[in-house]
């Protein structure tokens, strides 16, 4: 057990982070979990300890086995049955200490580049930063295919994506300049429209609050650059078939320079399908919105360690100094 432990702490392939990382992670929760676990177990006797503390049967599992097995499982999806064998308990005690540790995760909120300890939560959270600190975001949607529901229950339509024509759940994704992930999240059934899934969320409410926020858009957001023209940057209409040659050819030249600006929030969208569970989800549906924001939260710890690349001055300077 100790040893596929250290392996898997060795190798961010099997839990997705580094063995810096976890260690960050673990000085984090700990302490939120071990207050979360005094509190429910003080519900449960009705008042104060009555023992000292060691006392009562005695964990299978610590809180660093805990984390490492929800890290594990969230990369890799592996069954809890599975990840069970491994350190020789029940399954649901494997169930259990997921199902403790993942919020934990997923409301850590997301990582700000060159902000240590700032985390944004919120559209709220993210418009603010973004006007403070004069970021030009980028929006882009993405869908998970996840599981039928069953037939006869109360909107089953409402997860058939009209795109992919499968049943999905569709999140959005909210990143800067050089897809560094700032929030991620907005989680609504396939059926929905990319514009509609933020309106119902109050983006339009913070374009009117942060006129200086200007964002990069697909053609999914239409409405929104229409009703935002000076902020939301979306693709220039298509010209008609009998427009002159010379307009055909500058609307490609600006079609390509916008999706240029734009793509690399869709390599943001694909760091996220770089872990199991949201490649194909196959789980419940109610724990869905848990485990994206927990996996995006940790993506965006990574991203948020590039370095922030500043645009290179054009100012002519003399190499040498002029003879006089």
């Amino acid at each position: 057990m100790l040893t596929w432990a250290r392996a898997a702490c060795a190798n961010p392939a099997l839990c997705g982070v580094s063995r810096a990382h976890f260690g960050e992670l673990l000085e984090e929760l700990a302490p939120k979990w071990q207050a979360g676990r005094e509190s429910v177990l003080r519900e449960r006797r009705g008042g104060d300890r009555r023992r000292a503390a060691g006392a009562g049967p005695k964990r299978r599992l610590v809180f660093v086995d805990r984390l490492l097995v929800t890290l594990v499982h969230l990369r890799l999806g592996l069954p809890h049955s599975a990840l069970a064998e491994f350190y020789a308990v029940d399954r649901s005690t494997i169930s259990g200490a997921i199902r403790e540790v993942r919020p934990l995760l997923a409301a850590r909120g997301f990582a700000v580049p060159e902000r240590p300890g700032v985390r944004l939560r919120t559209l709220e959270d993210l418009f603010a930063y973004a006007d403070a600190e004069g970021v030009d975001l980028r929006i882009d949607g993405t869908e998970v295919q996840v599981r039928r529901p069953k037939a006869g229950r109360p909107g089953r339509k409402a997860f058939v994506s009209g795109k992919k024509k499968q049943n999905t759940i569709k999140t959005t994704t909210f990143s800067d300049g050089q897809g560094r992930t700032l929030l991620s999240g907005v989680v609504r059934p396939g059926r929905m429209h990319d514009q509609t899934c933020v309106r119902t969320e109050g983006i339009a409410e913070q374009f009117h609050q942060y006129p200086t926020v200007e964002a990069e858009v697909d053609e999914g957001y239409r409405g929104l650059a229409n009703e935002f023209p000076d902020q939301v940057s979306a693709p220039p209409k298509k010209p008609k078939d009998d427009a002159p040659l010379g307009e055909r050819h500058a609307w490609r030249e600006q079609r390509r320079r916008q999706s240029s600006r734009r793509i690399c929030v869709e390599h943001a969208n694909a760091e996220y399908k770089q872990w199991r569970p949201l490649q194909r989800y196959t789980g419940r549906r109610k724990d869905y919105a848990d485990i994206h924001l927990a996996i995006a939260g940790l993506v965006s710890d990574r991203s948020a360690q590039r370095a922030t690349r500043r645009k290179t001055s054009t100012e002519l300077v003399p190499v040498r100094q002029p003879a006089c």
